[in-house]
């Protein structure tokens, strides 16, 4: 099951482990572009408007999205720990070169690829909360079916970049 804990997560992670079928390289391609980023960052019909994109840590990472019944989701940060082909860690608790936030979803992703068989990567996305009530206010805004819908399009993604 794609949602699934890990026994490694700490109580307040989400954690979503999949084998996609696409190498390594593509899905980091797909990752760091912030062009192609921006095709499969959260669930259509919504789409995404990449605001900033500084690959490094301390870089500002901002997404704005808009929903085609005019909601939108406004989500800046930075970029912690950039290893390439491996491993992505942001944050929304912090902006550019360490100045302070006030997120309206505090959190901090880590991102990790590797390879497992041929063509296919392991993808693991660990998101971690400050607290409880944090984390289940994310997973009952439908974290684990937004997110796999997202990865689900990363992935086709990353096939065509093949």
């Amino acid at each position: 099951m794609p949602d699934a804990q890990p026994a490694t997560a700490e109580p307040t992670d989400l954690v979503i482990s999949r084998l996609l079928r696409a190498p390594r390289a593509a899905l980091w391609r797909a990752w760091s572009d912030p062009g192609l980023l921006a095709q499969w960052w959260c669930p259509r019909p919504w789409t995404t408007e990449v605001r900033a994109f500084d690959l490094r840590p301390g870089g500002a990472f901002h997404t704005f999205m808009r929903g085609p019944d005019g909601g939108s989701s406004d989500n800046p940060g930075s970029f912690l720990d950039v290893v390439p082909q491996q491993r992505l860690v942001m944050t929304s608790m912090l902006l550019a070169d360490g100045r302070p936030a006030t997120p309206w979803m505090a959190m901090t992703a880590v991102i990790t690829l590797a390879d497992e068989g041929e063509g296919c990567t392991r993808y693991t996305a660990t998101v971690m909360h400050p607290d409880a009530a944090t984390r289940d206010r994310h997973a009952d805004m439908g974290f684990f079916e937004g997110w796999n819908l997202c990865i689900d399009q990363l992935e086709a993604l990353a096939q065509q970049l093949d």
